[in-house]
C-alpha cells in the first residue's frame, strides 16, 4: 500500500491506499465561522424548537411552517445555495455542520432536511436557469416550503417502478399526471414538489408540481411510530395538469436527479444523526449523574458507565468519518469547478464520486443513534418508557432513519456494489491488491521488529483489516462470480467488514492528527476500545461470508488468513471506557 501526499484519494480508494494524518480533515479544523454556526444551530433548536416540542408532536396547525419560516430568516435554510438564488453560498462541509446542529430538533429536524436536501435540491442542480429564478429565492427564505415525492404504495427500494403516469395534452401545453405517491415528508403544507412520472408509460421524469395545480390533491396526516410532529400524507394526481416548461431536467432522465440528490442526503442524515446522537447522549450523562439507586448515582455503576462510554466511541467514531468524507467532497467540487463545471455539475458529481462512502455514512449515522437512545431509555428505566422524558421521544424518532435515504439494507448492498462497478470499469485497482494480499496468505508470516513509531500498531491493525476485506471480497467474486449480486447476505458481510474499516480508519487518523498538536490521551482511548471491538466484528462477518460459499482445505486456508489480518493486541477496554465515561461526567454530557 502507497501512502498519499496530496494526492486525493477516489472513492473507494482507501480501501488500497494509506491515508495521512495531515491530509484528513476533522471536527477540530473547524474555523471560527463554522463553529459560530454550529453554535448558532445550537441556540436555534434551545430558543425556538425544543420549548414547543410537545406542539410541534400535535401537529399545532400553522406551527413547523412558521418555524421553516425562522429558521429562514436566520439563514439556516440557505447555507448552501448559492448568493445569486438567495442563499449564503457557504461550502459544503458548513452545510454538513447546519445539519449536525440542527440534527437534535426530533420532527423539526425531518422537515428542515426534506425542505433544503429533497425538497430544494432537485430544482437547484436539475432546473432551468427560469425554474431556479423562481422556485430558489422563495426556498432558500423559507417563505416556500419544499417535498418530493418518489415513494409509491408498491414502489419504495425500487424507485424506477413507479406506476404515476403522464402524458402530453392534446394542445402541447401540459403534462397530464396519474397516479399517487405516499410518505411524503412536509406533503401537507409544502409548496412546491419534485414528483416522478413515467411519460408514456417508460420514460422517467421529474416534474416540478405547486400546491393549487388543478387535479392535485393530497390525503390526511399519516400517525406514525415516531416524528409524529413531521408532516407526512399521501399525494394524489387525478388528470393533475403540470406545465411543459415545469419538466425538471430531461424527460426519460429522471433517475438521474432520483439518484443523485440521495448522494447527498445520505451522508448529510448521518451529520443529523450524529447532531440528535449528541443530545440523547447528553440527556443519559445528565440522568445518570442525578439518579440515585442504592444510595449512589447511578453513573457510579460499571454497567452503566460502560454504556455512556459506548455512545461516547460511537459518536465520536461517526464523526471522524462523517467529516473526512465532507471535505473529500468539498474538494471535489473545488476541483470540478475550477475545471469549468456548473455550480450543480460540480457538487453532483463530487457527490457522485464518494458515494460509496455517503451510503456507508448512512448506514453507521443511523445505527449509532439508534444505539443511544436504545441505551438511553435504559439508563432512564422505567422512566425511559415515559412520555415524560424526552429520550422516550428520541427514542421513537430514531427509528426512522434507518428505512428512508435508502433502507440500511440497501445501502449495505449498495456500498458493495458500487465498488464492484469500479474495479471492472477500472477507475479502482482492487486487482493488483488482491492478488498480492493471496501472494501474502501463501507466504511465511513477517516477525520482524516492532515499528516504534506513534501508533505503527494502530497503523498495521488497520492495513491488516483491509487486506481481511480483500480476502474475503476476492474469493466471493472468484467463487459467485455472476451469482454474487443473489449473495445478499455474503454482500452485506463484506459492507460491514467495509464499513467497520473505514471508520477504524478515520478515528486512527483523527487521533494522529491530534496526538500531533498535543495530548489526546482521551481519544487515544476511544479509537484503540473502538479498534480492539471492530477486529472481532470484522473477523465475525468475514467468517459468516466464507463459511457460506468455500469448504474443504480452501475454507481453512483464508479462516488462517482472516485470523492473522484481524489479529489484535489484548487490550483493557474496560479501563478505557472508565476514563472515557470519567469525562463525560466532568463535562455534564457530550463535548468532545
Amino acid at each position: 500500500m502507497e501512502t498519499t501526499n496530496k494526492t486525493a484519494i477516489h472513492g473507494g480508494e482507501w480501501l488500497i491506499r494509506e491515508s495521512n494524518p495531515a491530509d484528513t480533515f476533522i471536527a477540530e479544523d473547524f474555523n471560527e465561522e463554522q463553529r459560530m454556526v454550529m453554535d448558532m444551530c445550537a441556540q436555534f433548536l434551545d430558543a425556538d424548537i425544543l420549548p414547543v416540542i410537545d406542539r410541534i408532536d400535535k401537529m399545532e396547525t400553522g406551527l413547523m411552517p412558521s418555524l421553516l419560516e425562522k429558521a429562514g430568516e436566520q439563514g439556516l435554510l440557505s447555507t448552501s445555495f448559492p448568493e445569486q438564488y438567495g442563499g449564503l453560498g457557504k461550502d459544503f462541509i458548513t452545510s454538513t455542520i447546519v445539519n449536525e446542529g440542527l440534527g437534535g430538533g426530533h420532527s423539526f429536524s425531518v422537515a428542515v432536511a426534506a425542505h433544503t436536501g429533497i425538497g430544494s435540491l432537485p430544482i437547484l442542480y436539475f432546473g432551468t436557469e427560469e425554474q431556479k429564478q423562481k422556485y430558489i429565492p422563495k426556498l432558500a427564505s423559507g417563505e416556500w416550503k419544499g417535498a418530493y415525492g418518489l415513494t409509491e404504495p408498491n414502489s419504495g427500494s425500487d424507485a424506477l417502478g413507479a406506476k404515476t403516469t403522464a402524458k402530453l395534452s392534446d394542445d402541447g401545453k401540459y403534462y397530464i399526471l396519474n397516479g399517487q405517491k405516499c410518505w411524503i415528508t412536509n406533503g401537507g403544507f409544502a409548496d412546491v414538489y419534485t414528483v416522478f412520472a413515467k411519460i408514456d408509460g417508460d420514460k422517467f421524469t421529474g416534474f416540478i408540481v405547486e400546491r393549487g395545480f388543478e387535479g392535485f390533491t393530497q390525503g390526511p396526516e399519516e400517525h406514525k411510530m415516531g416524528i409524529k410532529g413531521s408532516s407526512t400524507v399521501q399525494l394524489y394526481f387525478q388528470d393533475c395538469k403540470v406545465p411543459v416548461e415545469n419538466v425538471l431536467g430531461e424527460i426519460g432522465r429522471g433517475h438521474i436527479i432520483a439518484f443523485n440528490i440521495l448522494n447527498i442526503g445520505r451522508l448529510k442524515l448521518c451529520a443529523a444523526a450524529l447532531g440528535g446522537s449528541k443530545r440523547a447522549a447528553t440527556i443519559s450523562v445528565q440522568y445518570a449523574k442525578t439518579r440515585e439507586q442504592f444510595k449512589l448515582p447511578i453513573a457510579k455503576f460499571g454497567a452503566i458507565r460502560h454504556k455512556l462510554a459506548e455512545m461516547a466511541i460511537r459518536m465520536w467514531v461517526a464523526e471522524s468519518a462523517l467529516y473526512r468524507t465532507s471535505n473529500w467532497i468539498d474538494h471535489k467540487e473545488q476541483e470540478l469547478a475550477a475545471d469549468g463545471k456548473s455550480f450543480a455539475e460540480a457538487l453532483l458529481g463530487a457527490a457522485e464520486e464518494y458515494a460509496i462512502e455517503c451510503a456507508m455514512l448512512k448506514v453507521y449515522g443511523s445505527e449509532v443513534l439508534d444505539y443511544v437512545v436504545d441505551e438511553g431509555v435504559q439508563i432512564h428505566g422505567g422512566n425511559g418508557f415515559s412520555d415524560e422524558y424526552i429520550i422516550s421521544k428520541a427514542y421513537r424518532d430514531s427509528r426512522i432513519n434507518r428505512i428512508y435515504e435508502g433502507t440500511n439494507e440497501i445501502n449495505r448492498l449498495l456500498s458493495v456494489d458500487m465498488v464492484l462497478k469500479r474495479a471492472m470499469k477500472g477507475k479502482l485497482d482492487l486487482m493488483g491488491p488482491a492478488m498480492a494480499v493471496q501472494k501474502e496468505l501463501m507466504s511465511i508470516p513477517d516477525f520482524g521488529s516492532e515499528d516504534d513509531a506513534p501508533f505503527a500498531k494502530e497503523r498495521k491493525y488497520i492495513a491488516n483489516f483491509k487486506k481481511a476485506i480483500l480476502v474475503v471480497a476476492g474469493a466471493a467474486v472468484q467463487k459467485l462470480m455472476m451469482q454474487l449480486d443473489k449473495e445478499q447476505e455474503v454482500l452485506m458481510n463484506i459492507a460491514d467488514m467495509a464499513i467497520e474499516t473505514f471508520n477504524a480508519e478515520s478515528a486512527l487518523l483523527r487521533t494522529m492528527k491530534l496526538a500531533e498538536k498535543g495530548d489526546a490521551a482521551l481519544q487515544t482511548d476511544i479509537m484503540q476500545t473502538y479498534l480492539y471491538d471492530a477486529a472481532d466484528r470484522i473477523n465475525k462477518a468475514g467468517k459468516d461470508a466464507l463459511n457460506s460459499f468455500a469448504e474443504g482445505d480452501e475454507l481453512r486456508m483464508m479462516h488462517i488468513g482472516l485470523k492473522r489480518f484481524t489479529k489484535v493486541d489484548p487490550f483493557n477496554a474496560k479501563d478505557a471506557r472508565r476514563r472515557i465515561c470519567d469525562r463525560l461526567l466532568a463535562d455534564n454530557g457530550y463535548h468532545l
